[in-house]
């Protein structure tokens, strides 16, 4: 598979269009694409993605072994410190393996909450800083130590548990900040290696690797968790953290410039896509036209709200089937990985759709919406129908794992505007808005939380209605102020001061 592209004498002014000649008098080169080293960096941040995310959601199965549901009703997840007499079952059979196995702990359901949401906060505050530093310093540094960092914090995890509960929190607590810095540092690299025409497809399938993360570490943390006790989760999503550190540090380089095996035509390809969109000169930004900005307050506020979507899925469908369906940990984790292959799927899909549409003369903004919205509604509308149809178990497994898999959709619409609207800010935009976006993830599980323990009965489904009305308002302001064009203050020469 290759991009047919002719190259002018002056490369510096070409134009691609892909399969289309733009000038007859020179010669047709042939640029791979799936077998490319700008592919290649996408797959290696994938893996990356994959690393940071399946470490940050080790602990919403762990969680399920880690403390011990007894005489609670089914919407709590406390427990006690010893196993108590009266389980029967599965329930009895894989809580008397765990505890041999590894600790059980006396955590609330808020306690478990603060546990959750612990590691979002250095997420939240980071991913803004990240992007400024890989800007400034380079993607491959920034991200490499960040990703060594939360892997050695990872191995750390259960000896932090046995120390007492304020030293997990700290733990996670600096684990989030390397998270966020990975999570913010790895856009600068779409800024120098994404052409405008393949940004939807290279995008989502870095990005999708967060999706793979969750699926993998739900379905093989239930397995190793009844085999061989919830510590070895951590230990195992931690070493292999510290590998991909490594590759990182090997395969990844800041720009194409730099990069040692690229080819000449990917190259030159590569710069000259993107030679209309960035300039020589140091700007600075233009914070005051930024905040004043509608269309990039409605990506950061869409892209939150849909967070508020995928931080739930992430942080409760282990503890959702539990509750309903009284399964054991190992059933939980398959049960609950289902959803994720299917987003990471179709995830991909969507970056190949976007650029489909694209080829076929689409306007840019209407496919950006479009996407978002295709990856906003029907998921938002079928979580919220969750406790209506939870007598049915296939129907419930049906329902969870179309609303999650359609929700990385949104990974070639709202989550990658800010290339569209201001390519040469895009790190540090994308990275504050990822950021804000995480706000959501230490609301979700405090506001879980509140409605769980106050009320038996309707807990998931007035949890469910919140997560609803908030997705939805986000998304109606992304659909009215939502733009797709470069912003003024984001065009050469706009030296727009505070």
């Amino acid at each position: 598979m290759a991009t047919v592209v002719e190259m002018s004498p002056t490369s510096e002014q070409s134009e691609f269009v892909l399969g289309t000649p733009v000038n007859k008098k020179t010669p047709a080169l042939k640029v791979p694409s799936l077998c490319s080293m700008r592919y290649g960096i996408a797959f290696v941040t994938h893996f990356c993605n994959f690393t940071l995310m399946a470490q940050n959601s080790i602990v919403s199965i762990t969680m399920v072994a880690m403390v011990n549901n007894t005489d609670h009703p089914p919407y709590l997840n406390s427990s006690t410190e010893q196993l108590p007499a009266g389980l029967s079952g599965d329930q009895h059979e894989a809580s008397k393996h765990l505890s041999i196995k590894a600790p059980v702990y006396n955590w609330s359901p808020q306690t478990q909450g603060i546990i959750f949401s612990s590691v979002q906060y250095g997420m939240m505050l980071m991913q803004g800083p990240g992007g400024y530093l890989a800007g400034k310093i380079g993607t491959k540094k920034v991200v490499g130590i960040a990703l060594l960092g939360t892997s050695l914090l990872t191995l750390c995890i259960p000896l932090a548990a046995n120390l007492g509960l304020v030293f997990l929190l700290a733990t996670r607590a600096v684990q989030g900040l390397m998270q966020g810095i990975g999570y913010g540092g790895q856009f600068a690299l779409w800024q120098k290696w994404a052409p405008p025409n393949e940004r939807s497809r290279l995008c989502t399938i870095a990005l999708s690797g967060m999706t793979l993360g969750i699926f993998t570490v739900l379905l093989v943390g239930g397995i190793i968790s009844e085999a061989l006790g919830w510590p070895f989760v951590f230990y195992s999503f931690g070493a292999g953290g510290v590998l991909c550190s490594l590759l990182w540090f090997i395969l990844i380089y800041d720009d194409p410039v730099s990069h040692p095996w690229i080819s000449g035509p990917e190259r030159e390809y590569i710069l000259s896509s993107l030679n209309q969109q960035f300039s020589s000169e140091k700007q600075p930004l233009p914070i005051k036209a930024m905040l004043k900005s509608l269309p990039l307050w409605s990506m950061c506020l869409c892209t939150m709200t849909h967070q508020w979507l995928v931080n739930t899925f992430v942080m409760y469908t282990p503890t959702y089937i539990s509750s309903v369906f009284k399964v054991n940990i190992r059933d939980n984790g398959f049960l609950s990985s289902l959803p994720f292959i299917v987003a990471w799927v179709l995830g991909i899909l969507g970056g190949q759709l976007a650029d489909f549409l694209l080829s076929k003369n689409f306007r840019l903004i209407t496919v950006r919406k479009f996407i978002t919205l295709l990856g906003n509604t029907p998921p938002a509308a079928l979580i919220a129908a969750l406790p209506y149809i939870q007598s049915s178990y296939i129907t419930t497994i049906i329902f969870l794992t179309i609303s999650c898999g359609l929700c990385p959709l949104c990974q070639a619409g709202v989550y990658i505007n800010a290339l569209d609207i201001a390519p040469r800010y895009a790190s540090i935009l994308m990275g504050t808005s990822r950021g804000l976006a995480h706000s959501s993830a230490v609301l979700v599980p405090i506001v879980a939380g509140f409605f769980l323990n106050q009320d038996a009965e309707f807990g998931w489904r007035n949890f469910f209605f919140v997560v609803f009305a908030v997705h939805l308002l986000g998304l109606i302001i992304y659909l009215v102020f939502g733009k797709a064009d470069v912003q003024e203050w984001a065009r050469e020469g706009k030296l727009t001061r505070l």
